[in-house]
């Protein structure tokens, strides 16, 4: 079998942007599906936490690399300034 994301349960930082979410719209799916045991419901709450958290901060970096964009007098870009600048 293959599957097109990351191993479930695989550190949050070792997976892209769209596998965290991926992963994180299934444990939704579940949580709201309301199966399998309390246990079990609590590990995917506390996994999906982690996920939200991680694809949080991707956005925020991936919003800062934009805000960093210089444009030319035309509208194009012209070039990114640096992100402790």
């Amino acid at each position: 079998m293959t599957t097109d994301t990351a191993e479930p349960g695989a550190e949050p930082e070792g997976l892209s942007f769209e596998d965290a979410l991926k992963e994180l719209e299934r444990i939704v799916e579940t949580l709201e599906r309301g199966q399998g045991s309390l246990d079990d419901a609590i590990a995917a709450y506390e996994r999906g936490a982690k996920l939200k958290k991680y694809c949080q901060a991707k956005l925020e970096e991936a919003r800062l690399k934009v805000e960093k964009i210089k444009l030319d007098d035309g509208g194009q870009p012209a070039g990114t300034a640096g992100l402790d600048g």
